[in-house]
């Protein structure tokens, strides 16, 4: 009887040991690390609209899972089937099963950060969001084209680029064009407080006036200190009709901003954005001007001034002038010194 119950009792040793394997096996299957080559890199993108096996795809295919078995076979236990969520997630080397799919399950994904630097043209941000982002760049394309679209911001297709401030954006990789320029478009819209809004009209501007000025201003220094008093040139020459003679503009026009001499045929390039040519305002911004030079365009000065012209030490800088026989020695300064130095 005593070997029967010491039979029965290693037997029940053993199931307890086998059992208590199982379990910890299952733990480890659940908890231990299951990440892969990761080939594609840390980050894994679920585009809007896949289901669970394109998920699987996308894992195997981007080294992201060493064992698909436990990870599939943990899914569907904690219903990630039925809860992909798109975006963009991070999965670092060591990850469980449970971590990555709770992380999934619950769409805990990496925000995109988006420093957006000086654009020129749409298909620049066109460009920019579609590399950074899921939204469609054709959508975009459409949405920058579309009257309708921007009357709600006040906008038009000329002055859609007015939205676009350079600074620093969050989204989510999954984020919709429509709703990346509508985040964009909020940071212009908090930018134009009261105190702005009047200050632009005191100098005869709706806002996305004083950002086609500033955009300008943008384009012709770097110099801080010489942004008002460039701005206040072409306000002057505005109030009383003259042309802004603005050398950017033509660049603009002709699409080409490596231009270092304007002069010739491209002063007579149809363009309504060459300013040689045409009185007023070009119909939209030539460039995303920054806060500051927004900023040096409502803060300028009353002055007399009608003209400038780079100075001739190259320093950036600029002489300011209120007659044209002033500005004629000016110009002939810079001009001598670009000659010296070969520039055409």
């Amino acid at each position: 009887m005593a070997g029967a119950t010491n039979k029965r009792s290693r037997g029940g040793l053993w199931i307890i040991l086998i059992l208590l394997g199982v379990a910890a096996f299952a733990a480890y299957k659940v908890l231990g690390p299951n990440t892969g080559s990761r080939s594609k890199g840390d980050y894994l993108y679920v585009r809007t609209g896949s289901d669970y096996e394109k998920l699987k795809q996308n894992l195997t295919e981007g080294g992201f899972i060493s064992d698909m078995w436990s990870f599939d076979l943990i899914a569907k236990q904690l219903g990630l089937p039925a809860h992909v969520r798109a975006g963009k997630y991070k999965i670092t080397a060591g990850m469980s099963n449970y971590r990555i799919i709770r992380m999934l399950r619950a769409g805990r994904q990496e925000p995109v950060k988006l420093v957006i630097r000086k654009l020129r043209i749409k298909n620049d941000l066109v460009t920019y969001l579609a590399k950074n982002l899921e939204a469609d760049s054709l959508k975009l394309r459409q949405m920058l084209q579309d009257p309708s679209y921007l009357s709600e911001f006040g906008l038009d297709t000329n002055t859609a680029m007015c939205a676009i401030m350079p600074d620093t954006y969050e989204f989510y990789w999954n984020t919709s064009a429509d709703k990346a320029f509508r985040k964009i478009q909020k940071n212009y819209a908090r930018f134009w407080d009261d105190t702005r809004k009047q200050a632009a009209a005191a100098r005869g501007l709706t806002p996305p006036q004083a950002i086609i000025i500033a955009s300008i201003v943008e384009e012709e220094t770097n110099a801080p200190s010489d942004k008002p008093l460039i701005a206040s040139v072409y306000l002057n020459r505005t109030r009383i009709g003259m042309r802004l003679q603005a050398d950017p503009t033509v660049k603009f026009a002709v699409g080409d901003f490596t231009i270092r001499r304007i002069a010739g045929a491209m002063l007579d390039n149809p363009s309504p954005y060459n300013t040689y040519k045409y009185a007023g305002l070009p119909p939209g911004p030539i460039c995303t001007p920054t806060a500051a030079t927004i900023n040096a365009v409502l803060q300028s000065p009353k002055t007399t001034y009608m003209y400038f012209c780079a100075k001739a030490d190259f320093s950036g800088r600029h002489d300011f002038a209120t007659t044209y026989d002033e500005q004629l020695k000016n110009a002939r300064a810079y001009q001598q010194a670009l000659n010296a130095r070969g520039i055409h």
